[in-house]
């Protein structure tokens, strides 16, 4: 009788191990996902941080590729061409942070999916292809991976 109470508390205490060490690792998945939502937070801010200069270009109608990214202060583009350029600045920033929210597991395989349609056609559109070869560089490696494979309209 005595072996069998042995038994059972021994049961008991690993069984209470095992709920312990389980609350354990849900509590560390929990400050991995918060951790990854917290810099995924900092990446949406520095979108947010790069798209202010450009909201006043946008709003001033001043062409941001060409004063910022060209020191070119006589350019020759009308209205809708700026309007056009701007856009595209815009965009880029938008789906670069699409891109990492993806990578952290923040956004689901269909809307990254959407997105990767809205790249490829932003890509595509080759009179806005100077803006992209200008980003580029300040992309991650792993951005521009995905953004080169996609076929191009533009060769």
């Amino acid at each position: 009788m005595n072996m069998k109470k042995v038994n059972l508390d021994t049961w008991l205490q690993l069984l209470g191990m095992i709920g312990v060490l389980s609350g354990l690792v849900f509590v560390g998945l929990e400050l991995q996902q918060s951790q990854r939502i917290a810099i995924a937070e900092q990446q949406q801010a520095r979108a947010a941080a790069s798209m202010s200069p450009l909201n006043s270009f946008i709003e001033s109608g001043i062409d941001h590729q060409s004063v910022m990214w060209e020191e070119n202060f006589d350019y020759d583009y009308s209205e809708a061409e700026i309007a056009f350029r701007n856009n595209h600045h815009s965009v880029w920033y938008v789906y670069e942070n699409d891109f990492y929210q993806y990578t952290q597991r923040l956004m689901d395989e269909s809307t990254w999916l959407a997105k990767l349609a809205g790249i490829e056609r932003i890509y595509n559109m080759c009179s806005g292809r100077e803006i992209y070869n200008r980003k580029a560089p300040i992309f991650s490696e792993e951005f521009r991976a995905i953004i080169e494979s996609l076929p191009d309209k533009c060769r």
